[in-house]
């Protein structure tokens, strides 16, 4: 088992289940960043969405990579949800008209600004237990809570440019 920094070790079994939960929620927020950038396809903040939408598939990637290179697998039962999420998204469940006007293109860009929050709390949770565990590169793990807080502002430029359109007459 790793030596930490403090004598500690990690629990495996519950790094592991967290791990993969996040991985589950990356995989959802891929697809519902996916919908998002059909919903603003043609309009200013297109180039926004394919931006975080790579962005996010990339650090999906390098999480699914990390939970690889600790020894986890990943839960049978987690990647059953993943298929079956990736069927229900094919379908729109937060904007089912992929319309970035009224209440439905509101809530997607809440819930795109919510996803990107969760991985954030992951990335700070792995900050600190990088002070502890020396199997997380902290610096790497710095860029990527940066990464996370520059999609939210982006998220939420684009929620505050288009919100008078979506509720002002």
């Amino acid at each position: 088992m790793p030596q930490t920094g403090s004598g500690r070790t990690p629990r495996h079994e519950s790094l592991a289940a967290y791990l993969d939960d996040h991985l589950l929620g990356a995989e959802t927020g891929v697809r519902l960043f996916k919908a998002a950038r059909r919903t603003w396809e043609g309009t200013e903040h297109e180039g926004v969405f394919a931006h975080l939408t790579e962005e996010i598939s990339d650090e999906r990637d390098e999480l699914e990579t990390l939970i690889l290179a600790l020894g986890y697998q990943r839960s049978r039962i987690k990647m059953a949800l993943a298929w079956a999420g990736a069927l229900v998204g094919r379908a729109g469940p937060v904007n089912p008209l992929s319309t970035g006007s009224g209440t439905s293109g509101q809530l997607e860009l809440e819930t795109l600004q919510s996803i990107v929050r969760a991985k954030e709390c992951l990335w700070r949770t792995l900050l600190v237990l990088s002070a502890h565990d020396h199997r997380f590169h902290a610096p790497r793990i710095r860029e990527l809570l940066h990464m996370a807080q520059k999609q939210q502002e982006a998220v939420a430029k684009v929620m505050e440019d288009t919100a008078p359109a979506r509720f002002l007459t």
